[in-house]
């Protein structure tokens, strides 16, 4: 952003709220230009007991990740990743459960992952150039973005299920 969307005068870099902004120099307008994140919504699927990862169009031919999307306004998250995955995959799914919420400064980003179990035939949307199934074994973490997700559901699977659940209490 250069200038100011209420009142034209180029946006200047000053201190604002203990950080430097780009800001309105105008007098009297006070325009402040946060740069707030963008909240994202990202899918780990597993589907019939792999993991689907996507590659998006124009991405590196070795390149795969998470199903994700950008949460629309009015939208509940789970609402979202799930209906990216209708978008991208063709697929049906349930949200089994969130995995975390990673910031990904790189494209100023709020990342909301969920685990998502999904169902049907996968059919490839106009954003995906292909995907490709992994074994939840065979699966390796990548350094940023939705990788930080991944590694987080994989350590999760890794728990003893006595870990994961409540000491058991006796009957009263």
């Amino acid at each position: 952003m250069r200038f100011c969307p209420r009142c034209g005068t180029p946006l200047a870099s000053q201190e604002k709220g203990g950080r430097e902004r780009l800001a309105c120099p105008g007098t009297g307008c006070g325009f402040v230009f946060y740069d707030n994140p963008l909240p994202v919504v990202a899918a780990l699927v597993e589907h019939e007991g792999d993991v689907l990862l996507v590659q998006s169009v124009g991405w590196p031919e070795s390149w795969y990740g998470l199903v994700t999307g950008f949460l629309e306004r009015g939208e509940e998250p789970e609402a979202a990743a799930l209906r990216e995955l209708r978008e991208e995959l063709g697929l049906e799914g349930r949200v089994v459960a969130p995995i975390g919420v990673y910031t990904f400064p790189e494209r100023n980003e709020l990342i909301l992952a969920y685990h998502v179990e999904a169902r049907g035939e996968v059919r490839l949307g106009t954003e995906l150039a292909g995907y490709k199934r992994i074994q939840p074994e065979k699966l390796r973490p990548w350094p940023f973005g939705t990788g930080r997700a991944v590694r987080d559901w994989l350590a999760h699977r890794a728990e003893p299920a006595s870990r994961l659940s409540p000491p058991h209490q006796g009957d009263a």
